[in-house]
């Protein structure tokens, strides 16, 4: 059992849970990129690894914090060959259910992570596995579960939740948020929650 469901993160499947294979498994990169690549499960494990601390946020009042594994996005966007006129990055579920569109500005944050581990065990299938976004300063709506395509973008789009009345910026709003770690309620500035 992870971390994640020790700690009974709730779990949401907007737009489904695909049932993936690594065997089979493959990130697509395209849009705005010179050359567009198909990424194995091999091809990601070979990238550099990284170990981020750092809080996942739901706009629906939770937050947790965890020790995550993965890829840093800068580390992943060192292989990756963005057109420069590219703005927006569009995260995709496996199986096209869910989308999610990023500013590429947001993405700077050195704790973005892809990832594919939490607590030092993979991520469960229900969290997201084989890969998923962690985007730390964003709400959670816009941390990609299930991982199947990144899309670079000149424009930015809506997505799955961002269709339905989320707003497209994402950006954590000041408030107050159920900490599952502590089992308390506390309040948060806004950005990035960093002060528990």
């Amino acid at each position: 059992m992870s971390l994640l469901k020790d700690l009974g993160v709730p779990v949401f499947k907007a737009g489904g849970m695909p049932t993936l294979d690594l065997a089979s498994y493959h990130l697509r990169v395209g849009g705005s990129v010179r050359e567009h690549r198909l990424l194995s499960w091999q091809d990601i494990l070979s990238m550099p690894k990284s170990r981020v601390n750092c809080r996942l946020t739901s706009v629906s009042g939770w937050s947790v914090r965890a020790e995550w594994d993965g890829i840093r996005w800068s580390d992943f966007l060192a292989q990756i060959a963005v057109d420069s006129e590219a703005r927006y990055v569009r995260f995709s579920s496996s199986g096209g259910g869910y989308s999610t569109a990023v500013a590429l500005g947001d993405l700077e944050n050195p704790r973005v992570l892809l990832a594919y581990g939490v607590g030092g065990d993979p991520i469960e299938a229900e969290y997201g596995a084989p890969l998923r976004m962690i985007i730390p300063n964003l709400w959670g709506y816009k941390s990609c579960k299930w991982l199947g395509r990144i899309h670079f973008l000149t424009q930015d789009e809506g997505g799955y939740w961002e269709d339905r009345g989320y707003t497209r910026s994402g950006i954590i709003e000041p408030g107050a948020t159920f900490d599952i770690n502590t089992r308390t309620r506390k309040s948060i500035r806004g950005g990035e929650v960093m002060e528990f």
